[in-house]
């Protein structure tokens, strides 16, 4: 257990994280594509996310011959269905406990910024994190850890100090990668064995993951006194 003393943080991704998009993701990937020809499950859509949307859209189509219009087709997509994309039960709860401790929070998501800042806006939960690191903020993409370190040394924390909340592959793979312990929201998918491994802990619901950072985080780091 950590000290009071001691600096403690967790990064959270945003998608199937705290918000429940990835019903409407997968159905905008799948409706982009389907003009191709293509028609990809639940399951290959998932595993080839990661990064921003033209990035997730190259890895589906596999090639770029129709990526401009497959693009177009999701922005549009995007557009008419924003308004399904909520907060889990209990997200902002957690959110506003760790805002009144000393636990660092920041967002390290695949999705691009402009879509970020929109459902961080319509929730008001800017005020939730220290810092924001998104999809197109460098040119690298989970499972690279790029922007996993650079949250780490913007916020003076150390690898061993932090847990990484997310619900894909590439997010376990990146958190082990630098050491940082990762938990695993499952959201009823099978998860293999190898990536089990790699994880801190997994759990089926994001209701799990938080019921497990109010009860390891906030015990071990107090709250910060009013005056």
């Amino acid at each position: 257990m950590l000290s009071p003393q001691e600096k403690l943080g967790v990064v959270f991704d945003l998608d199937g994280t705290l918000v429940n998009s990835m019903p409407m993701v997968v159905a905008a990937f799948a409706h982009a594509v389907k003009r191709f020809g293509l028609e990809p499950t639940q399951e290959e859509i998932v595993a080839r996310l990661g990064g921003p949307a033209d990035v997730c859209l190259r890895n589906i189509l596999g090639e770029d011959r129709h990526l401009p219009e497959a693009m177009d087709r999701l922005l549009r997509y995007n557009e008419e269905h924003k308004n399904v994309i909520e907060p889990f039960e209990g997200a902002e709860e957690l959110l506003g406990q760790l805002l009144k401790s000393r636990t660092k929070v920041a967002l390290w998501t695949g999705r691009d910024r402009e879509t970020t800042s929109e459902i961080l806006t319509g929730n008001k939960w800017w005020k939730y994190f220290q810092l924001v690191v998104c999809g197109d903020d460098f040119a690298t993409h989970k499972p690279d850890p790029e922007g996993l370190t650079h949250i780490l040394d913007e916020l003076s924390l150390a690898s061993s100090d932090v847990i990484f909340v997310g619900d894909a592959d590439v997010d376990v793979l990146a958190g082990y990668s630098v050491e940082v312990s990762t938990m695993l929201i499952c959201n009823g998918r099978q998860v293999s064995d190898h990536i089990k491994r790699m994880c801190r802990e997994w759990v089926e619901t994001p209701q799990q993951a938080y019921d497990i950072i109010s009860a390891k985080v906030l015990t071990e780091v107090p709250p910060i006194r009013a005056e």
